[in-house]
């Protein structure tokens, strides 16, 4: 995750140690990237090593350079702002010694907000992705590369629902991952995680993919979208924004919260699916902000209890509640008491299932929907809004 004051609760992030590979191994998803040949060379005797050994060195190698350290802090201005603030809030809470803020004696004492974490690069021309948790109390940002070089970054914008932001440095020709296909990533498939914990740069941990879909609760804003990636491989402060990847060198997610009630490692950490962060750093390099679509209806968790009430066959989808006048689910004909049991082709179990799913469709983009009404099947088409 990232370090920052203790009045911050930190959604952190994974890491651990891995093999230091030459800058010289970074495969890049464009062919107009001209590579020397040494370079093809040993990308395919690690794949073959990798292959055959089902360890993490060839998905270290592509990994770690696309991987940056993020320093953020606050400009004196942005500073002074935010004390000028805490002290309206606050009045009688600003002491210095034995006297009140305001009163002539008191010294005035005003520390900027620093913190560290990570992000991904997520284009050759200087795009990068992180948290907005990493960088959301700040307005200066400072990157440093895999081969060492700094850059200062502009933030783009960013989408505290889904605990997403883009930020952009004036460079050319950088490494990039492959994108994997979270939806088709499997429980008990190796993972690794990739990002800068306690400043260790460059550091690696691997693990397998425990649980999809996982809604924790973590994002505290209204209509926050969880739908986590759970892992266990370790992590720490400092990883936040950085890089889930499968052992092909793939990009899976980017790592975000952990669960913990000490700060630090204690078992399981979440990323944000690649598949649902791709659609939305798109929209925010496009736009500014992510274009959030709606599908206008409410919705209850099916379990075993509720589906013996109401007499179901099935005891896992989402039950329709409500649905808004006018809205996209009315409009396509779904009904109060349908059960959305799929929704582009993937199971629906819990609400975050959905959510992912909504999360990557643009406004007057469709989701294809298999709903259980009164004993049988039907298909929907859902135009998001």
């Amino acid at each position: 995750m990232f370090k920052r004051l203790t009045s911050i609760f930190p959604f952190i992030l994974a890491g651990a140690v891995g093999g230091l590979i030459t800058f010289a191994l970074v495969r890049t998803t464009h062919s107009d990237l001209d590579q020397p040949d040494v370079h093809g060379q040993l990308v395919n005797e690690l794949s073959r090593r990798n292959a055959a050994s089902q360890n993490f060195v060839y998905a270290a190698a592509l990994a770690m350079p696309t991987v940056v350290h993020i320093k953020a802090s606050e400009s004196d201005e942005l500073a002074k702002k935010r004390f000028r603030e805490e002290q309206r809030r606050n009045p009688w809470g600003f002491m210095d010694d034995d006297f009140f803020f305001g009163f002539p004696q008191q010294r005035q004492r005003i520390q900027r907000l620093e913190g560290t974490g990570s992000g991904v690069i997520f284009s050759h021309d200087g795009y990068i992705v992180t948290n907005n948790h990493v960088v959301a109390f700040a307005d200066r940002f400072d990157i440093t590369l895999y081969d060492n070089r700094t850059f200062k970054a502009n933030l783009i914008g960013t989408d505290p629902k889904t605990d997403l932001a883009v930020l952009k440095i004036e460079a050319e020709r950088l490494p990039v991952l492959a994108f994997g296909d979270s939806d088709k990533a499997q429980i008990g498939e190796w993972v690794m995680a990739v990002g800068n914990p306690f400043d260790l740069t460059s550091t690696v941990t691997a693990g397998i993919i425990s649980a999809k879909g996982r809604d924790i609760d973590i994002i505290q804003t209204k209509d926050a979208m969880e739908a986590f990636i759970q892992t266990d491989a370790a992590v720490n402060p400092g990883n936040s924004g950085g890089a889930l990847v499968n052992i092909d060198g793939e990009l899976l997610g980017i790592n975000t919260a952990i669960a913990t009630k000490t700060g630090y490692y204690s078992g399981y950490s979440f990323a944000i699916p690649v598949n649902m962060m791709r659609r939305i750093a798109e929209d925010i390099i496009s736009y500014g902000y992510y274009q959030r679509g709606k599908m206008g209806l409410s919705l209850v968790e099916l379990d075993g209890d509720l589906a013996h009430e109401l007499e179901l066959p099935i005891s896992q989808g989402l039950i329709v509640k409500e649905l808004e006048e006018g809205g996209a689910a009315e409009m396509a004909g779904l009904l109060p008491f349908d059960v959305i049991v799929e929704a582009n082709g993937q199971p629906v179990r819990s609400a975050p299932d959905l959510m992912e799913q909504v999360g990557r469709t643009k406004p007057g983009e469709a989701i294809q929907m298999n709903v259980l009404r009164e004993g049988k099947y039907s298909r929907y088409t859902i135009r998001i809004r």
